[in-house]
């Protein structure tokens, strides 16, 4: 199965592993799917206050943390397009910080989460059309060995980290899934 769980060839990183780790299920395109439902969720039990809080030992508010799951997860198209492309380049690491200190995120919030589901919506297209032999194709990041589907489950072990990061300094628990019924629909 092309989004089943990576494996050492898939993530080299112990990091990438660790991210990889936190999230629950045997198919990243179902987990990258089931988060739309929490960014959802989680930005709409906001306030104004609590996104432009920053919480010791944190230097971030809520917003930039936001701003950089929407930084990352563009970067993370970025990079499965072009290893699924056979791109052979060393891509380079990314300055988070000099993203979150670009401050582009200062602008309404309901925007960023809407340009984060935009691009999660993105990425898991792309990842649907990609032939299931490409989602095996090593590229190097930072000159780490990595494929698509490493990268796939990167971007759900990223934003899962984030978002439980953010619902404990802000003291929320939303759905991070749908709600079934008794009747199982959602």
């Amino acid at each position: 199965m092309k989004s089943r769980r990576p494996s050492e060839s898939d993530l080299t990183n112990d990091y990438h592993r660790q991210l990889a780790d936190r999230v629950a299920g045997e198919c990243v395109i179902e987990a990258l799917q089931n988060q739309l439902w929490w960014i959802c969720e989680l930005g709409g039990s906001l306030s104004c206050e609590q996104a432009d809080q920053v919480h010791a030992p944190y230097t971030w508010s809520v917003r930039q943390v936001f701003e950089h799951c929407v930084d990352a997860e563009r970067i993370f198209g970025d990079r499965i397009l072009r290893i699924a492309a056979g791109d052979k380049t060393n891509l380079p690491p990314w300055d988070e910080n000099a993203y979150a200190d670009a401050r582009f995120g200062l602008g309404n919030l309901g925007h960023m989460i809407s340009e984060m589901g935009n691009l999660r919506q993105a990425n898991i297209l792309l990842l649907q059309r990609i032939k299931p032999s490409l989602w095996d194709q090593v590229g190097t990041v930072d000159s780490h060995p990595i494929t698509p589907r490493g990268i796939a489950w990167i971007a759900a072990g990223h934003l899962h980290h984030h978002f439980e990061i953010i619902e404990k300094r802000c003291e929320v628990s939303p759905n991070r899934m749908p709600v079934k019924d008794a009747m199982g629909a959602s």
